[in-house]
């Protein structure tokens, strides 16, 4: 039998997943028990269709080591980033040259400019796995993180026209954030943390006091320059598998730590347009002969909602392996959501 399964996360789930957002502890998964308890509330009635709202819906996912029965990571959808009442923010990273002929001197400036979005995209992010279980043969951060494009296709009406990944800067030990100390700290007298723990329940107070158009990022000190657009060691391998997948930065950053804002159209995702849901037509060994694993997913309108795992799929044949079959209580002529991992 599978020994992972990703699931819908569950308002049970709420301890196991505060430990999880300890590891990370950003906006989408803050280390906070009445925190996690709302978005796994939000998390349940999105899955269920309750929030009628598509765009207001969150879908969080938990990955399970089934022997330990450990919920050992995590990842989100945020079906839209940016509403009237909740704005996407963001500074535009510019380069803007400079020439003087009488001095003959030329200077290129990194100017950023605050921007609003009212209709944005939505948002993959809350991916965080053990560090323990990094270098699994399953490989499993691959798993939690691909999973939400899976999602996505099988739902793909109830999603924007573009995605979007916010990966954290180099910060320091403490969490830190150089960018934030020379820029926002200035403006609403507030710490990084304490800015970053409200700006996920009231963005108002950074369009109220943030400073409106352009400012040469020149002026900042150095280390809030070097971390402008850069990514942090941490999450190095997810930007390397975001430009494998189609992803490009998008010349934005996050107005508080600087972090690169990556964008995507949904559709143009080559994990996107290798998902899709397909009716089994057999199941047994046959499966087996396939060199590599599909991630394979059910959905119900029970909890957990939806499940998945990784398993051997023969496309050709239309042939399940029998463990995943029985597993997520699949037959012939059911149907079953697949990403494959070829």
């Amino acid at each position: 039998m599978p020994a992972f399964e990703i699931r819908g996360a569950l308002a049970s789930d709420e301890d196991e997943l505060l430990e999880l957002a300890h590891h990370l502890n950003t906006v989408n998964l803050p280390f906070s028990r009445d925190a996690i308890a709302h978005l796994l509330d939000l998390a349940q009635k999105s899955f269920t269709g309750e929030i009628k709202d598509a765009k207001r819906r969150e879908y969080v996912f938990v990955l399970v080591d089934r022997e330990k029965q450990r919920i050992i990571g995590t990842s989100m959808i945020i079906a839209q980033l940016g509403r009237r009442d909740a704005p996407y923010i963001y500074l535009d990273v510019i380069d803007e040259e400079r020439y003087s002929a009488t001095l003959d001197r030329h200077f290129k400036h990194t100017v950023l400019s605050i921007g609003y979005s009212y209709n944005g995209p939505t948002e993959i992010g809350g991916l965080v796995l053990l560090p323990e279980y990094r270098r699994f043969p399953e490989r499993l951060g691959q798993f939690i993180s691909y999973v939400r494009f899976l999602f996505i296709k099988l739902h793909r009406e109830a999603f924007r026209d573009e995605l979007l990944a916010e990966l954290l800067p180099p910060l320091e030990a403490d969490g830190t954030s150089h960018l934030w100390d020379a820029l926002g700290r200035h403006f609403t007298d507030l710490s990084y943390a304490e800015a970053d723990v409200l700006s996920k329940q009231n963005k108002e107070f950074i369009r109220g006091l943030f400073p409106e158009g352009t400012f040469y990022a020149s002026l900042l000190p150095k280390q809030a320059q070097d971390v402008i657009g850069k990514v942090g060691s941490q999450t190095r391998g997810v930007e390397k598998m975001l430009r494998r997948i189609g992803f490009r930065y998008a010349e934005r950053v996050d107005p508080f730590d600087g972090g690169p804002h990556f964008t995507a159209p949904t559709d143009e995702v080559s994990l996107v347009q290798r998902s899709g849901t397909v009716v089994v037509k057999a199941i047994g060994e046959d499966a087996l002969r396939t060199k590599n694993r599909s991630i394979v997913s059910v959905q119900s309108a029970e909890p957990p909602y939806f499940r998945a795992v990784l398993a051997h799929w023969d496309a050709q044949s239309g042939t399940l392996e029998a463990d995943a079959a029985t597993h997520l209580d699949v037959s012939v002529g059911g149907e079953i959501g697949v990403l494959s991992l070829d």
